[in-house]
């Protein structure tokens, strides 16, 4: 019985990390339409190798905001804090009772939720930058350049 609730419990665990990592993304696409700055979406970005890299190598989605440069600051930087709000739901779970040693697949799926409403480096660098990418999208002069290689 135990080997079971570890193997249902890693599984919830996985299978919570897949789908906060997507959810992660659409809270910044949801925060950018709210702000009316235009965004694109992409899954998978640049997946060409086999199976082990694309659940390893590159992110599962991704969220690249394309504003004009009019936009305030505050509206990339709420864009890009806004996965905190994933944690919410769990913390709502965890005050009525829900989240006790007792369910150990709930709290091996609050986990992977909780690490998915982090916000990456990434993030904390448009959130802590976000009046420089705002300034190079108003000078029409300087091409933005990826930096996905």
């Amino acid at each position: 019985m135990i080997g079971s609730n570890v193997v249902v419990a890693g599984c919830a665990l996985t299978l919570a990390v897949a789908v906060g990592l997507v959810a992660h993304e659409w809270t910044h696409a949801v925060v950018l339409r709210l702000a009316r700055v235009e965004y694109s979406v992409s899954y998978l970005p640049g997946r060409t190798d086999g199976l082990l890299a694309l659940l390893t190598t590159r992110p599962w989605a991704a969220v690249t905001p394309r504003p004009t440069g009019g936009e305030p600051p505050w509206t990339l930087r709420l864009a890009a804090l806004a996965p905190f709000l994933l944690a919410i739901p769990v913390f709502g779970l965890a005050a009525a009772g829900y989240m006790t040693t007792e369910t150990p697949i709930t709290a091996a799926a609050a986990i992977g939720w909780l690490a998915c409403a982090l916000p990456s480096p990434q993030d904390f660098s448009v959130a802590v930058h976000a009046h420089r990418l705002l300034e190079r999208s108003a000078d029409p002069t300087t091409a933005a350049t990826s930096r996905a290689d």
